[in-house]
């Protein structure tokens, strides 16, 4: 089965699952952010197969999320260290990171984000770097930019759409204390 390319679709989102949709893309990437750079540390790490990490660690380079460096010459090995666009992947394993914890870890979360200092459970959420303020309904929404097809327009027509809170069947849980 041929996979979808959404690399000429205007949305930013469809652009960004382009370089970083498959999952291993992304546990490579939790991966070097825990300090891993080498093939052979990621293969460990994940128990993929050394053809598949060849492949999405080709692609990541290609994104520009990671970027290659020679460590040794004979034979030619090279470590995978984040580059600045992979490094403004954070915030987005940070929310998945929060989001399986909260709905996908019936036996408690493995891993835990808190406070450094207070040990407290941290509850993340999307702030605007600018001022600071939760990037919640009603204090932002989404506009059509530049580059919006009709589609696109005709879709942020109808409302706040990511921004804007969700219906009340949806509405979100509390966290288990």
């Amino acid at each position: 089965m041929q996979r979808t390319s959404f690399g000429s679709m205007s949305c930013p989102i469809a652009r960004g699952l382009e370089r970083v949709g498959e999952w291993w893309s992304i546990l490579i990437l939790r991966d070097a952010f825990a300090g891993l750079t080498r093939f052979e540390a990621f293969q460990k790490s994940l128990g993929i197969a050394p053809t598949m990490l060849t492949r999405r660690l080709d692609a990541l380079v290609e994104a520009g999320m990671l970027e290659r460096q020679l460590y040794c010459e004979k034979p030619p090995r090279h470590e995978y260290r984040l580059t600045p666009r992979g490094v403004d992947f954070r915030p987005v394993l940070i929310a998945m990171l929060a989001w399986g914890s909260r709905h996908f870890a019936p036996e408690g979360p493995s891993i835990r984000i808190v406070d450094a200092v207070t040990l407290e459970d941290a509850d993340p959420v999307l702030v605007d770097r600018r001022t600071g303020r939760p990037l919640l309904a009603p204090d932002f929404k989404l506009v059509p930019g530049p580059a919006a097809t009709a589609a696109t327009r005709a879709r942020l027509a109808h409302g706040g759409g990511l921004l804007a809170d969700p219906p009340p069947s949806a509405a979100r849980p509390e966290a288990a204390p």
